[in-house]
């Protein structure tokens, strides 16, 4: 297997667990876990993202490593402008990221130790917003990928 082959697997890979546990958060644990009490459903969330965002800052790093490298395969700052749009797209889905790791979910962490379930629902309303926003610019992205093959 070559080096770009390589560098391809672990980018799409990454972008299926990114990509696919949101998906995964939308259409089936959170229809999954409204019928439970705000005790319950609440604790959930706060593990199942703790663990999700572990996994998604390895996604991260590794399609930073392999999108960087393949964009060099394909002319650096020449290649063709979906390359440039994929990678504008990602820098912005990290962004995203980034503002639901780092600024919502400490509020839905702080709201579940301290048992304030109006605040984490708030918390959790706010990161779900934002993972639509974002699985949405992830399938924009694939579309582009898609269209550099055609």
């Amino acid at each position: 297997m070559s080096v770009y082959a390589f560098s391809l697997f672990l980018h799409l890979v990454s972008v299926a667990v990114w990509i696919g546990g949101m998906f995964f958060a939308l259409a089936c644990l959170r229809p999954a876990s409204s019928e439970l009490s705000p005790q319950q459903r609440l604790p959930l969330w706060e593990a199942a993202l703790t663990r999700f965002f572990t996994w998604v800052g390895v996604a991260i790093v590794l399609i930073l490593l392999s999108g960087g490298h393949m964009m060099m395969g394909m002319g650096g700052l020449h290649a063709r402008w979906p390359v440039h749009a994929m990678a504008g797209g990602g820098v912005l889905m990290m962004l995203v990221f980034g503002h639901i790791r780092f600024a919502l979910f400490p509020r839905l962490q702080r709201a579940v130790q301290a048992q304030s379930w109006p605040e984490g629902a708030a918390a959790v309303n706010g990161i779900r917003r934002l993972v639509i926003l974002n699985l949405v610019l992830g399938i924009v992205t694939i579309g582009l990928a898609a269209s550099l093959r055609g």
